[in-house]
Order: structure tokens, then C-alpha cells, then sequence
């Protein structure tokens, strides 16, 4: 059974390690490795554009069923800090965890911009990833069309950003 590993690594440099991981494991070892993106809204030249940017900086996902062999080839990656884990023991994803990951960005792992609207001091979310998640967003920034939102990840409670538009706000 493929089990999820998170792999830290110094923020900045995840698609560094993602390549490296694709080149020097082999896909008999590593079933799948993935840096999950966010989309935004950013406005230059005039004009809105869609960047893609890290959802979790300093962390690559590696999909295995054989651990051992993964953290012995994980070994000619340059840049790998650790692999996370409770005290001593390296654990994978939980369940939820993996399902969240695959309900905001599925199987590309891009967490694509939500639309929404404000009714009387409510969001309400009736497209994208957020639709049916409007409890965990934590504030707005309507401004930089983001939504902040807290969410169980590597077992600990993490606040991370989503693009998310308000398309209008009714008193």
C-alpha cells in the first residue's frame, strides 16, 4: 500500500528537489513526487494575472510503499533536510490529510481560484476548492484576492493562503 511523505527542504528550492527526486529515484521506489501549488490573482501592467505559487513552502510529497528503500536513495538528494516526523518515527500522511490535499488540488495538486460572496458577514463559496469549506477560512484579503484558511496538516493546525475572489458583498 503507497503510504505519503512530506520532505523538507529549504523553501525556495522544492522544484529543485522534486526534479531531483524524479531523476535519481527510481519510479519502482518513488510512485509519485509533487509540490503542491496555489493559484493567485496578481495585477501588474494594468491587468490581472493567474500566477501559481507554493501552497506549503519548504515541503515535497513523495508517494511510496517501500520506505526504507525511498530514505536510502533520498540520500543523493542535495538539499533534503529531513523527512518529518513524531520523535523518532518517520510518519506518513494521515488519511484525512491525503483526501484534503486531493479534495483542494487533485490530482495535479494545483489549488485552482475560488469565487465567492459575502452576505451579511458570510462567505459563501460556489466555486473551487473552498466550496463547502467557508468554516475554515480565517480572514480575507479582498484586496490581494486571497483567503486565509486553517486547515490539519503534518498533524499540527497550519494556516495557509488560497486564492479566492469576492465577487460582491451584500449587507
Amino acid at each position: 500500500m503507497s503510504l505519503w511523505y512530506v520532505m523538507q527542504v529549504r523553501a525556495g528550492t522544492e522544484e529543485n528537489a522534486r526534479c531531483q527526486c524524479l531523476r535519481l529515484i527510481s519510479s519502482n521506489i518513488l510512485e509519485h513526487c509533487f509540490v503542491p501549488y496555489y493559484q493567485q490573482k496578481k495585477r501588474f501592467q494594468g491587468e490581472w494575472h493567474i500566477q501559481e505559487t507554493v501552497l506549503f513552502p519548504g515541503y515535497v510529497f513523495l508517494v511510496t510503499s517501500d520506505l526504507k528503500q525511498l530514505m536510502d536513495s533520498l540520500r543523493k538528494v542535495t538539499g533534503m533536510i529531513r523527512l518529518l516526523r513524531t520523535g523518532e518515527q518517520i510518519v506518513p500522511l494521515s488519511g484525512e490529510e491525503v483526501d484534503l490535499l486531493l479534495k483542494l488540488g487533485r490530482e495535479e495538486q494545483l489549488v485552482r481560484m475560488s469565487t465567492g460572496v459575502i452576505e451579511n458577514a458570510y462567505v459563501k463559496v460556489f466555486d473551487g476548492p473552498l466550496k463547502g469549506m467557508e468554516d475554515c477560512i480565517k480572514k480575507i484579503d479582498r484586496h490581494k484576492r486571497k483567503a486565509h484558511i486553517a486547515i490539519e496538516m503534518f498533524g499540527r493546525s497550519m494556516d495557509v493562503e488560497i486564492g479566492l475572489e469576492i465577487i460582491s458583498k451584500i449587507k
